[in-house]
């Protein structure tokens, strides 16, 4: 599944990266812990995070991340799509809590960790 039918069945609002939505997502992760994200996400994950600073987008290049999706409604700061959007890296948003997105991501068939 792509980051584009991701946004697409969630209704997600695209605040950067928009022409990086083919990227194949091959799992989620959900962490508000950037030294978490740097421990445990995968190449390909998508991240679920309320953090909307600049230095998730330096987490996400790290570690290859699909893109970001960021929970609650929360909008990224303007550096942080700046950013993002010279790294590549989509950042996404989502009006729904962390737990009910990441369930919704889940019945949509994204992996967690094996």
């Amino acid at each position: 599944m792509t980051l584009f039918d991701i946004v697409r069945k969630l209704e997600l609002k695209v605040k950067a990266g928009s022409d990086h939505l083919d990227r194949e997502v091959t799992g989620g992760y959900a962490s508000d812990l950037l030294s978490d994200v740097m421990a445990n996400g995968e190449s390909g994950n998508v991240w679920l995070t309320l953090q909307s600073h600049p230095n998730v987008i330096a987490v996400a290049s790290l570690k290859d991340l699909a893109g970001i999706i960021l929970v609650n409604s929360r909008e990224p700061a303007e550096e942080t799509v700046t950013k993002a959007a010279e790294e590549g890296v989509p950042v996404l948003v989502s009006g729904l809590p962390t737990f009910e997105l990441a369930g919704k991501l889940y019945e949509l068939g994204v992996p967690g960790r094996d």
